[in-house]
């Protein structure tokens, strides 16, 4: 019988809980490690999974935090640490000072977690930890992502990718485990709305954040506003889509991102999609290299 079963009494498939085990071997590997912590599942899952490994001591939650995050991943990740039992610190990073990032080329994600992971590895090293460990599950290889790119130059290791477990997988395991995150949806950071090749700022993803935060306050649990200079696109589940029939969401939702400073207000008629800020960049080179996110 695996740790999982025993632990939580999870009645999950042979495959899953063998996983589970590859996953706290590679762990125990590992010794000590300092997790890039969002809140988000596949972060929340991988550090429970380093706390049952390795014990408390040995495992380190730091998040960051910065304009790009969205208020509500700040407002609930030390709540959440404390449930998973892990120690917890904030992070300031300052991706906001590099023009690479702010010029929000394609390739942006690289550049803020290069600020992240360039911060995070020194902490690893005066802390004596062995290594730095992030979320990044098997779905993730096989999109565009440059930020794994920035992960491999800082040597951080990805225990969920390296042990195969995909996001299917890992969200079975986190409920298993009693992760109170384990259906929730992702959250990405608020520059992933914003169309490349305009320029990044704390006011622009402020407005995007305020906007987000009142669609989900009429009940739109996965939502995205994406900003493209003074329009702003909506994208919600395609079986939500029919709720915009009803005028007065209709105009409430008008009204509120008017006010934040939108021209236009537009709904996606495709429906949500994650990472469609991506439809541009996708060809022949693209297709197999991982999301930015979103």
């Amino acid at each position: 019988m695996s740790m999982l079963e025993t632990r939580e009494q999870a009645a999950l498939p042979a495959e899953i809980n063998a996983k589970f085990e590859r996953l706290l071997e590679r762990l125990r590997q590992l010794e000590s490690v300092v997790v890039a912590f969002s809140g988000g599942v596949d972060s929340a899952f991988v550090l429970k999974a380093a706390v049952l490994a390795l014990g408390p001591d040995s495992v380190l939650a730091v998040t960051a935090r910065s304009p790009s995050v969205p208020s509500a991943e700040i407002a609930g990740v030390e709540a959440l640490a404390s449930q998973i039992g892990a120690r917890h610190e904030m992070l300031d990073t300052r991706e906001f000072e590099d023009p690479n990032y702010l010029a929000n080329p394609s390739n942006r994600c690289y550049f803020c977690k290069s600020e992240l992971y360039s911060k995070l590895a020194p902490i690893a090293r005066a802390r004596g930890f062995d290594a730095v460990i992030n979320g990044v599950n098997a779905d993730d290889l096989g999109d565009y992502r440059p930020g794994l790119v920035a992960a491999d130059e800082h040597d951080i290791v990805a225990p969920l990718a390296d042990c195969g477990i995909t996001k299917a997988e890992l969200r079975q395991m986190a409920a298993a485990l009693g992760l109170s995150v384990s259906d929730k949806p992702a959250s990405p950071c608020l520059s992933s709305r914003v169309q490349y090749g305009e320029a990044i700022t704390p006011e622009k993803l402020a407005r995007i954040d305020a906007a987000e935060m009142f669609l989900r306050s009429l009940g739109f649990r996965e939502c995205r506003v994406r900003h493209h200079a003074d329009l702003a696109r909506i994208e919600l589940p395609v079986a939500e889509l029919a709720r915009l029939a009803d005028a007065s969401v209709r105009r409430a939702i008008d009204e509120r991102l008017r006010d934040l400073g939108y021209r236009y207000v537009t709904l996606d008629l495709r429906g949500f999609r994650s990472g469609s800020m991506n439809d541009i960049l996708i060809g022949p080179g693209l297709r197999n290299v991982g999301t930015i996110g979103s």
